[in-house]
């Protein structure tokens, strides 16, 4: 099959939008029959650089449309498959898509970005485009179609950034990889060596378009066709004009899976050698981190301890298993320095042991049973240390931490324990969930040396007894905390108004029936803590519109 690839020109003058345009079209005007698929550059109905959301948001309402034209002529005038990537307008915005005509200019599928990019994802408010990036934050396996028995996967510019998603690609078992893309701060040896890297590691040819900068230009560009030996078969660098190859897609590279090996595609061959925990939090059961995960929220306070024991790992499962946004539990430490999780200082009320805390060994505590006096059935349940949480939960829901040994009430006793900042801090960045927690405290002292320690850890604080309603998003604002913890009944609407209008979240401790939940939702509260989750969780899913926080990039 012959492969053309469409460089144009590109423009960081706004002025030069229409120009860019009809070049781009003039060229696509070059293509002829002799080829069976074209491939054209990254946003296509906005051909040159644009100055603001406006700007941007005119260019596409512009050429939108006949660009989707062209790629139906043109598909039907060569009689091949075109690839072209322009906008798809949905009815939250237009998403960075990559649309695929079939020989009689049929369009037969569309790729929508996976990873849209910062500036895709900012509000026109915080500088970006505004674009409809709705449907990323949900679980979808590689986009793939098949077209005359060729399968193709995609890729879209910030895509070839990611690439611990390259083995779940190789999976698909795709030949061809088309690239719309831009890339415009990449020099033409980084493109080489990613183009390189994604084909040998998908077993696929990477047919990849994007736009020149000029001629002269030592960045973007660099429309490539890759072999999946990693071979470099065309590499357009800054030209601007076509390019094209002959090569047969179904063509494979295999090699000796080590030395002496059966011969294997090289993901094929690494997939032999993985171990767990070596590698980056990923996969199906990963949620959106707690800057984009959608409001409102319930939170499993304490787990769904309706169902299993508090503070257990049973109950967390419980909550995570039937969807839970969050789960809140409480961290103490003992007497030789491990954190474990149980709400009270105290043993006597979930388990059979008596005294404080933090007056055992971790093994000492070990042989009390935390399981009897939920259910007989649960009987030898150990007490769990935050370390196995983060183990068994780590970035599958956001945790909302209560560290109980940074309360302001224990420091008033005069016996404060050791805080252990570098240990709780430390933990979260070994299990990569840093971004899926926050902290929550009483204390604000303890909130400000943490953060020294853990700038990128979000903070929440928690009711200290002053039952002025405004307190709390003062003490907020004062500190620089995200999140408040409300706690019924010393907030009302105010509270709520002055924390919006900063731009911190507003949680609420607690509510356990339907009713409650209705009427924190009317107020504006963005997580409700829950002791029944399910129940909460039903009501809310009725018909709460959750939403991408417009402040995500702020």
């Amino acid at each position: 099959m012959k492969f053309c690839i469409v460089q144009p020109y590109y423009s960081f003058n706004s002025a030069d939008i229409d120009k860019c345009y009809r070049e781009m079209m003039a060229l696509v005007d070059k293509c002829d029959s002799t080829m069976d698929v074209i491939v054209l550059p990254e946003y296509c109905d906005i051909p040159a650089n644009t100055d603001n959301a406006e700007q941007f948001n005119a260019s596409i309402e512009k050429y939108n449309d006949a660009v989707y034209k062209k790629a139906v002529e043109t598909a039907r005038r060569c009689n091949a498959i075109v690839f072209a990537n322009f906008g798809f307008k949905t009815e939250l915005g237009w998403r960075n898509t990559t649309y695929a005509f079939d020989r009689e200019g049929n369009e037969i599928g569309k790729y929508f970005k996976a990873h849209p990019a910062p500036s895709e994802v900012k509000t026109a408010e915080y500088g970006g485009n505004g674009m409809d990036c709705s449907y990323s934050y949900e679980y979808e396996k590689p986009y793939t179609v098949e077209i005359e028995g060729v399968r193709y996967g995609f890729m879209t510019c910030y895509d070839f950034y990611m690439y611990e998603g390259f083995a779940s690609l190789a999976r698909q078992n795709v030949d061809v990889i088309i690239g719309c893309s831009h890339q415009r701060t990449d020099t033409h040896n980084a493109l080489d060596v990613i183009g390189r890297f994604l084909s040998y590691n998908t077993n696929a040819y990477l047919v990849r378009s994007s736009v020149s900068l000029g001629e002269d230009s030592k960045i973007c560009g660099c429309s490539m066709i890759v072999s999946p030996k990693g071979e470099m078969l065309v590499d357009m660098k800054s030209e601007v004009g076509l390019a094209t190859c002959e090569f047969d897609p179904h063509e494979k590279y295999y090699k000796p899976a080590g030395f002496k090996g059966k011969p294997k595609s090289h993901y094929e061959y690494i997939d032999e050698g993985r171990r767990p925990w070596l590698y980056r939090n990923g996969g199906s059961m990963m949620i959106p981190n707690d800057t984009f995960l959608p409001y409102p929220r319930i939170c499993a306070h304490r787990g769904f301890h309706a169902l299993a024991p508090e503070n257990s790992l049973p109950a967390f499962g419980a909550a995570v298993a039937l969807g839970a946004d969050e789960i809140e539990f409480d961290i103490w430490s003992t007497k030789d320095g491990e954190l474990v999780s149980i709400h009270d200082s105290v043993l006597d009320r979930v388990s059979d042991g008596k005294g404080y805390v933090g007056d055992y060994t971790y093994e000492e505590l070990l042989k009390f049973d935390f399981g009897s006096k939920y259910s007989p059935a649960l009987k030898g349940l150990h007490i769990v240390k935050f370390e196995e949480i983060l183990k068994k939960f780590a970035c599958t829901t956001i945790m909302n931490i209560h560290v109980k040994i940074w309360d302001e009430d224990v420091y008033k006793k005069g016996n404060a324990p050791d805080p252990q900042y570098e240990k709780i801090a430390g933990l979260l960045h070994q299990y990569d969930c840093e971004h899926h927690c926050y902290t929550m405290t009483v204390s604000d002292k303890c909130h400000r040396e943490f953060h020294e320690i853990a700038p990128d850890i979000h903070r929440c604080v928690g009711w200290d007894g002053n039952k002025d309603p405004l307190s709390m998003p003062k003490r907020a604002i004062a500190i620089g905390a995200e999140k408040i913890q409300l706690f019924r009944p010393y907030f009302n609407q105010e509270t709520v108004d002055l924390a919006k209008k900063h731009g911190i979240i507003c949680n609420v401790f607690w509510t356990d029936t339907p009713e409650e939940v209705r009427e924190y939702l009317d107020m504006g509260i963005d997580t409700i803590l829950s002791n029944n989750f399910f129940l909460d969780y039903e009501e809310l899913k009725k018909d709460a519109k959750k939403q991408i926080m417009p402040n995500s990039y702020k």
